[in-house]
């Protein structure tokens, strides 16, 4: 690597120290590079938990032997996983069907709404994932996911109700390694390896993107500590998977603090964008940029690619960039958008969906009507219009439009899918909108901005440091004028999430 920063040398000597470490890396800082500076430095055995194969296969290539790199999927599987390989390989099918083989055959009433046994079904495994991400040892009616349409706790209760028997009942299924209705998923092991309550047999053990670590993870993680030297990795800042059950666990774990604060991946222009968001996400940490990389903000004409806040300004962004005649690629593909178009197309055609999102209502009028006047339906809104302007069948063309990312101009990612990524020339879409203003006044008699949410501040400095060399603000250009009475961090509840799960937000979100 190259010579080593005063905070890569200060981390190593605390390493080497024996303490447990926390370790703030910032976009693009070097957390890997690090991470092999403290591995080489000594002759113990490690291990090293990655976020995804990818970036476990590439630390495998960075490594010193002693250090074994893995998943933590893959830990558990050659734990407790490689027991269950059989039913591992059982084909796909509906979830109705799983759902029947479990006994839900029926529909239930609640309120005004009839719950098909199929969105029982659906619901069902739903809560089973969601008891797989917890470190909950007992599945249970919080594990439920609400339903749209279901307004009162007294109904989400009387669905619970339903569905904790059944969820326990597929549970009981998964135990068995030989066979089962319910399919088999990787994250049922890693739920089962952590029941065991494992020790990793390793003198020191490295957590990646910890700030993205799930709760199951996490106490995986943190009951190695009485035989284990432990260091997490990540960036409190780039913590945007809150919905999807994770957690930033780093600001409460109990180590001695670190921080990478200079990015070797834009220059110091780019850095100050950065600090702006990571200021108003109340993050622990500052980027400096290296002098000699001349990153650039300002218009750009031919982007690399076009970061979105949801897949509907995803999809957005594709029909106008098809339309103008460009080669477009979409990072992970489009199947969440098609599943979308489909249920719309149901529903405009008269027909009822099993989508989660949209099944509880009989018709596409009835989607409309939520999204412009029901206060929980403001985050459908941009999907209605993109159907209404479009129509189902443009976005399902342009979906088959698309191409691999090698052969495409441009490509275009939210900006959860496309965290520890980078390209040389980014833009930002539109889909970034300013916070609303209040009803009070500046002393010059403006409007004062609600403050900017640490949500959607987090998912703002992930966007713009995706950027090497270009940024276009576009959708974000806002910052520069927004006003810096209002500028303090808020809990608020962010643009797209409301506090649940929803396929209209990030592209990777659970559908």
């Amino acid at each position: 690597m190259l010579t080593p920063t005063d905070e890569q040398i200060d981390a190593a000597d605390a390493f080497r120290a024996g303490h447990h470490l926390v370790l703030q890396a910032g976009a693009g800082t070097g957390k890997t590079s690090t991470l092999n500076l403290l591995a080489a430095d000594t002759t113990r055995r490690g291990r090293y938990l990655a976020f995804n194969k990818d970036i476990a296969r590439d630390a495998s290539s960075r490594f010193p032997r002693t250090v074994l790199c893995r998943t933590a999927h893959a830990t558990a599987y050659a734990g407790l996983g490689h027991r269950y390989t059989h039913r591992l390989n059982s084909p796909r099918q509906p979830a109705w069907k799983t759902g029947q083989a479990l006994g839900i055959t029926r529909a239930i009433r609640i309120g005004d709404h009839q719950i098909s046994h199929r969105t029982l079904s659906h619901t069902v495994l739903r809560t089973v994932t969601r008891y797989c991400y917890s470190a909950d040892r007992t599945l249970t009616h919080h594990h439920v996911p609400q339903l749209r349409g279901l307004k009162t706790p007294a109904e989400q209760a009387q669905l619970a109700a339903e569905v904790v028997p059944f969820a326990m009942k597929a549970w009981a299924d998964l135990q068995d390694p030989d066979q089962g209705v319910v399919r088999f998923e990787h994250d049922h092991y890693l739920k089962m390896w952590a029941l065991t309550e494992p020790k990793i047999e390793a003198d020191f053990v490295f957590l990646d993107e910890a700030q993205d670590t799930n709760p199951v993870l996490e106490n995986i993680f943190v009951a190695q500590r009485d035989h284990a030297q432990l260091v997490m990795v990540g960036d409190s800042a780039q913590a945007i998977y809150g919905w999807r059950g994770a957690r930033d666990v780093m600001t409460a774990f109990d180590a001695t603090p670190f921080t990478l604060t200079r990015s070797f991946r834009f220059g110091p222009r780019l850095a100050e964008q950065a600090n702006r968001w990571l200021e108003l996400a109340n993050a622990p940490i500052r980027l400096t940029g290296t002098e000699s990389i001349p990153t650039e903000v300002g218009t750009i004409v031919h982007p690399d690619a076009v970061l979105c806040r949801t897949n509907i300004g995803a999809m957005s962004e594709v029909l106008s960039l098809l339309a103008a005649g460009h080669r477009v690629a979409l990072t992970r593909g489009g199947d969440t958008l098609s599943r979308l178009a489909l249920a719309a197309r149901d529903l405009k055609e008269g027909r009822r969906t099993n989508h989660p999102e949209l099944v509880l209502f009989t018709s596409w009028g009835e989607v409309q009507d939520y999204a412009s006047y029901d206060p929980a339906g403001g985050d459908l809104q941009p999907f209605v219009d993109l159907v209404d302007t479009h129509g189902p069948d443009a976005i399902l063309a342009a979906v088959d439009e698309l191409i691999d990312e090698k052969h495409a101009d441009v490509t275009v990612s939210t900006a959860h899918t496309a965290k520890g990524r980078e390209w040389a020339a980014v833009r930002i879409a539109d889909d970034f909108p300013p916070p609303k203003d209040t009803d009070q006044h500046d002393a010059q008699g403006r409007p004062v901005p609600e403050p900017v949410c640490d949500t959607d501040a987090r998912l703002a400095y992930v966007a713009v440091t995706r950027a090497r060399r270009q940024l276009d603000l576009g959708g974000l250009a806002w910052i520069d004028t927004h006003l810096t009475a209002s500028n303090k961090p808020s809990r608020c509840v962010p643009h797209d999430k409301r506090g649940r799960e929803s396929a209209v937000g990030p592209a990777s979100s659970s559908t």
